[in-house]
């Protein structure tokens, strides 16, 4: 009986599951607001984006594009990996220290 209780309640959650906008998980929605809210950009992220643009020096703005948007996207990634593992370690210490 508690079993199928349980089962009917979690397929309405997951059938009404909220719509998390650009993320595809709750820590990546928190990683969205986090980084709207602080910028990341610090005077070493700002000195290697120089050094890329100096880099592509001479190209037109299409070649540009076609290497900086991967840059960005794994810089992107890196962050949200990083953000997502520092948040489940730190639930993982608070279980521990219990």
């Amino acid at each position: 009986m508690m079993e199928q209780y349980i089962k009917s309640l979690t397929d309405l959650v997951m059938s009404e599951y909220p719509n998390l906008g650009p993320g595809d998980s709750v820590l990546s929605l928190l990683y969205e607001v986090y980084n709207e809210r602080n910028n990341m950009d610090t005077d070493r992220i700002k000195t290697a984006f120089q050094a890329l643009y100096r880099t592509m020096n001479g190209k037109t703005l299409e070649e540009m594009d076609t290497i900086l948007y991967p840059v960005c996207a794994l810089c992107r990634e890196h962050e949200l990996s990083g953000f997502v593992t520092g948040i489940k370690l730190a639930l993982r210490l608070a279980q521990e220290v219990k």
